[in-house]
């Protein structure tokens, strides 16, 4: 990826009240109707969406299956205005990268198969410092972050979640897993952003479809744009009834 710019700057049991993970994409993609809509900060009429992932060893099968599902993101956003991405990945030793920001799954693939996931400690305080600079300089939506693990300070994390909830950057976390204390920390990311959270299932892809897809057409044309999604939205339609 040599086009990438580089960043400057643990696992367990479920509660005992843990819902299933079809139930809970359902009660994202309902938080999600209910957002307030996603505003161009430069009336382009496209949204901009940060598309981050944990790119370390435990995470092959999940990265494997996200970029099979690059299509489909940018075609549900194309039908209410259309979608930028940037990529934003970490992996091995104090290594976080970014890409330039493309317009089309097929773009997105060709990035994410050049990387190979690698061993390493979570880095996702760079990751929303990121998106905290590049909010200031060309305006984005949405933040969406798939991980397993949580290996950092929440009170950091929190901090800086805060400043992007006052930017107005949603972001939707996404985990892969049930430990509860990776839960926790990641409802704390959502909740300040006035994002959502959704933990999904490894065996089930098309759940994190269903949470990938939603998170598109939130960042291309907001709340409304879930109901007015055409014959595209229809499946996510019925998960919000």
């Amino acid at each position: 990826m040599a086009s990438d710019k580089k960043i400057q700057t643990r696992k367990g049991d479920a509660p005992a009240s843990a819902r299933s993970s079809a139930g809970e994409v359902e009660d994202f993609l309902a938080k999600v109707r209910d957002l307030a809509p996603a505003g161009n900060k430069e009336g382009s009429g496209r949204g901009r969406m940060i598309f981050a992932l944990d790119a370390t060893m435990s995470r092959q099968p999940t990265w494997d299956r996200a970029m099979h599902l690059q299509a489909e993101m940018f075609d549900e956003a194309a039908r209410v205005g259309g979608l930028d991405i940037q990529l934003v990945y970490f992996r091995g030793f104090n290594e976080c990268r970014a890409s330039g920001w493309v317009s089309n799954g097929r773009r997105l693939r060709d990035l994410m198969t050049q990387i190979q996931v690698r061993g390493g400690h979570t880095q996702i305080g760079r990751v929303l410092a990121h998106a905290r600079k590049e909010t200031k300089r060309k305006g984005v939506q949405v933040l969406v972050y798939i991980g397993d693990a949580l290996e950092e300070k929440i009170d950091d994390l929190a901090a800086t979640a805060g400043e992007l909830g006052m930017l107005g950057v949603k972001v939707f976390v996404f985990q892969e897993g049930r430990d509860p204390v990776v839960e926790r920390g990641f409802r704390e990311i959502a909740r300040l952003t006035g994002g959502a959270y959704a933990r999904f299932d490894t065996s089930a892809a098309h759940q994190l479809a269903e949470l990938l897809r939603a998170a598109a057409v939130y960042a291309a044309g907001g709340r409304k744009a879930l109901a007015n999604a055409g014959h595209g939205g229809r499946l996510l339609l019925e998960q919000l009834k």
